[in-house]
Parts: structure tokens; sequence; C-alpha cells
């Protein structure tokens, strides 16, 4: 453990960054994504909520803060036809997303206004995006979400640790060759959080429900079901 959370401010936050710049953090992201276990956290909280979903239909699956989203990649192995919107602040990162395959729908915009409308998606989805909010803003988001959400929401997010952090710093030191990755990925760990931050963020209607579990290396996986009342209103 490694104090308090931290209101650094990270490169990829400024969403002028240069093209080049974002490509070459974005691909290595990736990598780090996949070899660390964030793709299999992703998987296990989406996994988990679309259990309950038919299987002869799609799943839509809101994106957010989602860079060239390589969330269908992670899903991949569910054996699920997913349907994914990303949405990013930085104008590239949506291009690049939209160039994926399998492809994405790309849309740029704030995660703190959402411009979708109520119910509009299966699940939506947050990975290593959490961690660059406030709090308050965080709160926010979550009660966004949960509006925009029919079956529920996954947060994939950091845990705040010194061994996480020594450990980025040590490998991106050695092998990253971008100076964003350098500089964010153990900025990132510094803001990242305790399991009793996780739980003072969730809204009270949605506590009781809400599972949270600890996954290698250093990851939370936050999985939050809603109630499909057939309203259009946010529930909470």
């Amino acid at each position: 453990m490694i104090g308090s959370r931290r209101t650094l401010s990270e490169m990829m936050d400024d969403p002028s960054v240069a093209d080049d710049q974002v490509d070459r953090a974005l691909n290595e992201l990736s990598v780090i994504n996949r070899w660390l276990g964030g793709f299999r956290v992703s998987r296990l909280g989406v996994g988990h909520l679309i259990n309950s979903l038919p299987v002869d239909r799609p799943v839509s699956v809101l994106d957010v803060g989602a860079g060239g989203s390589d969330l269908p990649q992670a899903l991949a192995p569910l054996g699920r036809r997913v349907d994914v919107t990303s949405l990013d602040l930085n104008f590239h990162a949506c291009v690049r997303a939209g160039g994926e395959r399998p492809p994405v729908t790309a849309v740029n915009g704030s995660a703190l206004s959402l411009p979708f409308r109520d119910r509009s998606f299966d699940i939506a989805h947050v990975s290593l995006f959490l961690h660059h909010c406030t709090d308050a803003e965080a709160q926010t988001l979550l009660a966004d979400l949960s509006r925009v959400a029919r079956h529920g929401i996954v947060i994939n997010d950091l845990h705040r640790h010194a061994l996480a952090y020594v450990g980025i710093s040590m490998l991106t030191g050695i092998f990253s060759r971008s100076a964003l990755v350098r500089n964010d990925a153990p900025v990132s760990v510094l803001r990242g959080f305790l399991r009793g931050e996780i739980d003072a963020l969730l809204p009270p209607g949605l506590q009781s429900s809400t599972s949270v579990s600890w996954h290698w290396a250093f990851r939370w996986c936050v999985c939050i079901p809603l109630t499909d009342k057939g309203d259009h209103g946010s529930r909470i």
C-alpha cells in the first residue's frame, strides 16, 4: 500500500496528444493489458453478466475511455457475438478504434457526459479509466453508466500497491519505447484503488449486489448487475 490516491495528471489525459505518440502508446498498452491480466479481468466480468442473456442475439457493450479498443479481442474467447461501441475523448484513438478488426463503433465524446440514450446497451464496460477520475467524477460516471446500461456494469481497474508500482516502473523503464507509457503507467498505479475506496464509490442502492474480486496482476474486477425493470430512468 502506498498512501492515498494521487491526483497527478497523465499525459494520455491530454486529448491533443500527437498521433504517432498515441499509436505507440496504445500498441504498448494493448500488450500490457493482454499479458498482465487486463483481458482476463474484462472477460470474467462481462462473461459473468451475459450468462443470463439469450445466446441467440448479439450482446451490446459500451466501452468507456476505450483508447484503441481492444475489448473485442479480450471477449472473443467467450464465443458470443458482442457488438462494441467505444467512447474516447481523444479523436485519434477513435479513428484507430474504428479501424480495428473485429470492428467497433467509435464515438468521440466525454465519459463524464455520455452521449447515449437511457438503456442503450446491455453492458457498460470501463477498463483503466475510472482511476483517471476524481472520486466525485467517478460517482457521476457510475450513475450515468447505470442509466445507459440495461443489465450491468463492469469496472476493470488497478489495485494501488507498492509492488504494482515498482513492477510496472521497472517493466516500462526497460521495455517501453513510449514516453507516454513510461510516464503514465506508474502514475496510473498511484491513482488506483484500495478495496474500501471502491466500495465508497458505489451508489448505496447497488452496494449489496456488487461483487469485487482481486486478480493478478493487481487488478480489481467490479461487477454491478442492474435490475431490468422496463423503466427508462436512472436506477440509482
